[in-house]
């Protein structure tokens, strides 16, 4: 009978252990390569997610001050801009991540990931040099499709570890974005506060770093008999999301909509928000949104797989909305800079639904179409992270710049929080 094959974190001190099922069978050339370092292999994996997440998050403390210094425009005045650049980066990656994670499925992980990183620290080089704000908007779409490889990378540990593992290891994706928006911010306000453009140095040497790093521990991953040919109608987002008419996973698509309309607020809205109502600085601003990353890696790294094994995962995605809800509404009725802490505790709190609902999306495929699971939920992050950008940056413009009769700039996040609502009862009919 086969070997079994599974990553193993239980009662052996978190040491990874390579085991097989035989309805996982990725065959004798992947358990070779991998028998003697699947932690670096792994690593590398999740070092390259936490560079991606890097790639937002170091851009969020300082992008409004270096498009109102390139634009000579007052905060609000700046919103719309903020705006449109997020959504300029994930309308890329929209059409992007759908096409790497077919490329993944057809010529395998490693070369899709290798080239990716390395142009996004191509893309961060340009970033660092830019003299106006069409480079800067250039820059950005560059960025996106080179940082839309999550559908491979995350295709690459569905395919070494067992369907009932899952949720643990993406949940340690979950944990490693959040990683990367602590550092992400923290390094983007430090730098920032010497130089605007210095913190794009940085990323761009961590990328070409990566790239040597996972040249020397990342072996191919998907065996060639796994392999499939080409369809096009696959490669393009729409064609993938013409696949969630299923109600099922038409649920799930819609819920994991409603995750990043949520970060949509954040991105675009919290620091000109914490900036209007409260006077934050870069610095400030990058201390809470490195706060945001670290207790969501905190919750997705250390509380996640607790909680999934006593509720499971359609439950634990309910709870991470429901808290989602409760830290939106926090932030959208903030009238003290106090309001910020209990916010981020439950944004963080949040953060449970995320692999909860990936890991459901990744049991609706078999062995030869991870990379499509994947990439479905990559089409709809990137088509929701398109419009929710500018919706939250509009809702934060139009309620500042008195163009409604009230004054309320904690809009887009009471909107987030509505979103996350949705989501409950979305999963709670599923």
């Amino acid at each position: 009978m086969p070997a079994e094959h599974a990553l193993d974190n239980g009662a052996r001190g978190g040491t990874l252990r390579l085991a097989t099922r035989p309805e996982l069978h990725t065959g004798l050339c992947l358990a070779d390569a991998m028998a003697n370092r699947p932690n670096a292999s792994v690593a590398f994996i999740l070092v390259t997610l936490g560079l991606d997440a890097l790639g937002v998050g170091i851009i969020a403390p300082i992008v409004p001050g270096l498009v109102r210094t390139l634009a000579h425009l007052s905060p609000a005045g700046a919103a719309p801009w903020v705006g449109a650049l997020i959504a300029a980066y994930a309308g890329v990656q929209f059409f992007a991540s759908p096409l790497l994670g077919e490329l993944s499925d057809r010529f395998g992980r490693r070369p899709v990931i290798l080239v990716s990183v390395f142009g996004l620290g191509c893309d961060y080089v340009m970033l660092a040099l830019a003299p106006n704000l069409w480079w800067l908007f250039a820059g950005r779409l560059i960025a996106g499709a080179t940082s839309a490889n999550v559908a491979a990378a995350t295709a690459y540990i569905a395919d070494i570890t067992a369907e009932d593992d899952r949720p643990r290891l993406f949940g340690l994706i979950g944990a490693t974005f959040g990683a990367g928006f602590v550092v992400g911010p923290a390094l983007g306000g430090f730098l920032g506060a010497y130089a605007l453009r210095l913190p794009f140095v940085v990323a761009a040497g961590l990328s070409f770093i990566n790239v040597c790093f996972g040249l020397f521990v990342l072996p191919e991953s998907l065996k060639q008999e796994n392999r499939r040919s080409l369809t096009w109608s696959r490669a393009n987002p729409f064609g993938l999301l013409r696949l969630v008419s299923s109600r099922s996973l038409g649920r799930l698509a819609m819920a994991w909509s409603c995750t990043w309309i949520g970060l949509g607020a954040v991105q675009s809205s919290l620091v000109l928000f914490t900036g209007y109502r409260f006077g934050w600085g870069p610095q400030l601003n990058g201390a809470v949104l490195a706060g945001v990353g670290l207790s969501q890696a905190l919750v997705e790294g250390f509380l996640l797989r607790h909680v999934t094994g006593r509720l499971g995962n359609r439950r634990t995605a309910v709870l991470g909305y429901v808290c989602g809800a409760l830290g939106y509404g926090f932030l959208a009725l903030a009238i003290a800079g106090w309001f910020v802490a209990p916010a981020v505790l439950f944004i963080a709190l949040g953060g449970l639904a995320t692999p909860s609902v990936r890991a459901m999306v990744s049991g609706k495929g078999g062995v030869d179409t991870q990379g499509e699971m994947q990439g479905i939920l990559s089409a709809v992050e990137g088509v929701t992270a398109v419009f929710a950008p500018l919706l939250t940056a509009g809702l934060f413009y139009a309620f500042t710049m008195h163009l409604t009769p009230v004054s309320f700039p904690g809009a887009p996040f009471a909107l987030a929080a509505g979103a996350a609502l949705v989501a409950c009862m979305l999963l709670l009919r599923s």
